[in-house]
């Protein structure tokens, strides 16, 4: 059994995806003959929480834990709501207020790379010790938040340790990044930083081949792609919606707003009558303003139920019950490398998926791959109200359904068993 050290900010009970992809890997790590020791922030400051999540922990890993100072503990103090929309990487594009400015400036220029840097020097001293203890020579780091790598790469520099880093998004060309109101100065050291921990890893795991193709130009390092992917569960059975419900889960950021989809929808509505009386728009999770301001202005609110956050298991439950699963990305080429992990949960949910992202997002090539959805770019609208009216006449005739192939090979069973003949490789 070889042992490796895993290092990450989010863990349960964090709630929203970036806790799932390591949580995941921990639990079938042990079935490839690797031993998993976990370390995390004690206390940390989570946007999002989900108890769920804690009863899928192994009860035989080791956890490990540091304490550290948090600003956004601090920030919250003058702005407990702003801070937390920051701290989960929502930023609204219009009618910021003077509050919000200051804070997205003093997040984007006095926190490099960002606001969970304080976690490094505590963690790299306490885990050096540890390491030399444990006799532990892989390190894993998984980033964002992307200070994590930076503990990673002292540990490497002090110890020789062989290091992992795994990006679940990228670094400096993600796309809120550009919103964070960098100066010159600040945009440089993201750069130098993200260079330096690129070529200081040893090998680099991403979740998309258009990431992989990004970092390649930057680094001659090993790069490998382990996509997200679902978790078996026992069948959660739940009746399919009477209505023609389009649900979305996960958060809809300023600038992740399909208008093609919600003129569409509004024109469907004026159209015809049967479809105004079946439809309903479902949104679960975070809203921005500025997304609920264009949904409300294409007169789709009466059709609308915002659902909020929701656990983990309502969250399958919602995927099995709607009659059709929307998956939405920014319409940006920094966009196209994100593939998110609620993906391969829509495709084992058996609903077909509508998916509105970038040109060439790389979503569209894994529909394509397991039939298990259609994707449209925001330049296509008039083939967009088209698939939508071909979809309700699925649902009227009761023939609406998926027909999704070739998905073993995402089960998070099958990706970690890649991950696995990764860290034994040396």
């Amino acid at each position: 059994m070889k042992k490796v050290l895993i290092i990450t900010y989010y863990w349960p009970p964090a709630g929203g995806p970036g806790v799932q992809r390591w949580l995941k890997f921990v639990k079938y790590l042990k079935d490839f003959k690797v031993d998993p020791v976990v370390y995390i922030p004690e206390s940390p400051d989570y946007p999002l929480i989900d108890e769920s999540f804690l009863k899928e922990i192994p009860g035989d890993i080791t956890i490990l834990k540091k304490s550290f100072f948090e600003p956004y503990k601090i920030a919250s103090v003058f702005s407990k709501k702003q801070s937390k929309r920051l701290s989960s990487g929502i930023i609204y594009e219009k009618k910021q207020s003077f509050t919000e400015k200051v804070l997205l400036w003093i997040r984007g220029n006095l926190f490099i790379p960002d606001a969970r840097k304080y976690w490094v020097k505590p963690s790299v001293k306490y885990l050096s010790a540890y390491l030399e203890k444990e006799n532990i020579d892989t390190v894993i780091t998984t980033g964002p938040p992307h200070s994590v790598h930076l503990i990673g790469m002292k540990l490497k520099e002090r110890t020789g340790v062989r290091w992992i880093s795994d990006f679940r998004d990228p670094w400096t060309t993600i796309g809120y990044h550009k919103k964070l109101k960098l100066n010159t100065s600040s945009k440089k050291k993201h750069q130098n930083l993200e260079k330096k921990v690129l070529n200081t890893s040893d090998l680099i795991i991403v979740t998309s081949k258009t990431t992989k193709s990004e970092f390649e130009a930057k680094t001659p390092q090993p790069i490998h792609v382990i996509t997200n992917g679902f978790d078996v569960v026992k069948t959660i059975e739940v009746p399919l919606d009477e209505k023609f419900t389009i649900s979305h889960i996960g958060s809809l950021l300023s600038g992740r707003n399909p208008k093609i989809l919600w003129e569409s929808l509004s024109e469907l509505i004026t159209e015809h009558k049967d479809f105004s009386k079946d439809f309903q728009l479902q949104l679960a999770g975070t809203v921005s303003k500025d997304v609920l301001d264009d949904v409300y202005a294409y007169n789709l609110k009466d059709h609308t139920r915002l659902l909020g956050y929701l656990s983990h298991h309502k969250a399958l439950e919602l995927q099995r019950s709607s009659q059709l699963l929307s998956l939405i990305e920014i319409d940006s080429e920094d966009t196209k490398c994100i593939i998110p992990g609620k993906l391969f949960e829509y495709l084992v949910a058996k609903r077909p998926i509508l998916a509105i992202g970038p040109e060439n997002w790389d979503v569209f090539d894994v529909l394509r791959a397991t039939n298990g959805g259609t994707g449209f770019s925001y330049s296509e609208k008039n083939a967009l109200k088209e698939k939508l009216i071909s979809f309700y006449n699925q649902y009227k005739s009761k023939k609406l359904t998926s027909e999704a192939v070739n998905l073993e090979k995402y089960s998070r069973k099958s990706l970690t068993g890649e991950l696995a003949s990764l860290i034994h490789k040396e």
